[in-house]
């Protein structure tokens, strides 16, 4: 199971209730966070989010309304005896940034936190459940977004089946791996008649801040969702050009054109206090474009 809590969906300000960038990406019983945002803190309690399900952070650049809440949740982590280590991914000088806090705070952490510096884009988690990647986004400084990706999950056994063909339970994981079972007379059983395709890997991207740029298209195509940020609405692309930022109709194009099946729009600008005009603006090329509310569970299907 794959799905997005939206923590934050505003801009650089706090505004109408409204809060910086942060968002929970779930994948079964682990929880990654995107971004940091002023507030996450009390996103989370407000959500009933647990802390201690945190084993990953994903910080997409150094402008203040994507990290600032950071390291206050490093720090509760100590206060409430957290044990568990901690893995913060984001691009130099982020850890310096960290570090230096915590020296001058004379602060000792219960955790181990590891920092993993971003330079590149490439893979930068690949385990049995799930690859994350980066890839450059344009953006006034460097900036990087995120993609999530299941991995395929193994096939299913139709227990009816094999339990009536007499496979013995040692071949169980051979068949789900796609086997064809030979029973003790050399006859062929083909796997598809013992097992059932597995659900499809899921996949989620998250875009970070970033003006229209297409090259992010061969790093999103065919996701089953994207976050893509609309800061202000289309009669002001030019601001959104010069500012590196995108409107409703560019991130609904991204979405087009990358062929994916579900957008998410935040980084909303403090200018507007109300949203539904992003979400018609959107639709209008995209019709599959949803507003990224706080408080809200997109499970990706």
């Amino acid at each position: 199971m794959l799905a997005v809590t939206i923590l934050g969906n505003n801009s650089a300000v706090p505004a109408f209730d409204r809060h910086p960038t942060s968002q929970i990406v779930s994948l079964n019983n682990d929880n990654f966070m995107v971004d940091c945002g002023e507030g996450t803190q009390i996103q989370l309690i407000n959500y009933k989010i647990r802390r201690s399900k945190i084993s990953r952070i994903f910080i997409s650049h150094l402008h203040g309304d994507h990290y600032f809440g950071l390291i206050g949740l490093i720090n509760s982590f100590s206060l409430l005896g957290r044990k568990q280590d901690l893995h913060v991914y984001g691009p130099a000088p982020l850890q310096q940034l960290i570090e230096l806090q915590l020296k001058v705070a004379d602060n000792h952490m219960s955790f181990d936190i590891h920092f993993h510096t971003i330079r590149n884009e490439g893979i930068l988690v690949d385990d049995e459940q799930c690859t994350v990647k980066c890839f450059r986004t344009n953006h006034r400084i460097e900036c990087y977004g995120f993609s999530f990706a299941e991995k395929p999950a193994p096939r299913k056994l139709l227990i009816d089946k094999v339990q009536a063909l007499q496979v013995p339970h040692s071949f169980y994981a051979s068949l789900k791996a796609g086997k064809d079972y030979i029973t003790p007379d050399n006859t062929v059983i083909p796997n598809a008649v013992l097992t059932a395709d597995p659900p499809a890997p899921k996949s989620y991207a998250f875009c970070a801040d970033t003006k229209y740029d297409e090259s992010l298209l061969p790093h999103i195509a065919g996701f089953d969702m994207i976050y893509h940020e609309t800061t202000y609405l289309d009669h002001l692309r030019d601001l959104a050009q010069f500012r590196f930022h995108s409107t409703t109709r560019q991130a609904a194009t991204i979405a087009q054109k990358a062929g994916v099946k579900k957008l998410l729009m935040g980084h909303f600008s403090s200018k507007y206090d109300t949203l539904d005009e992003f979400e018609t603006e959107a639709r209008e090329v995209f019709p599959n474009s949803h507003l990224a509310l706080e408080g809200v569970c997109y499970r990706v299907l």
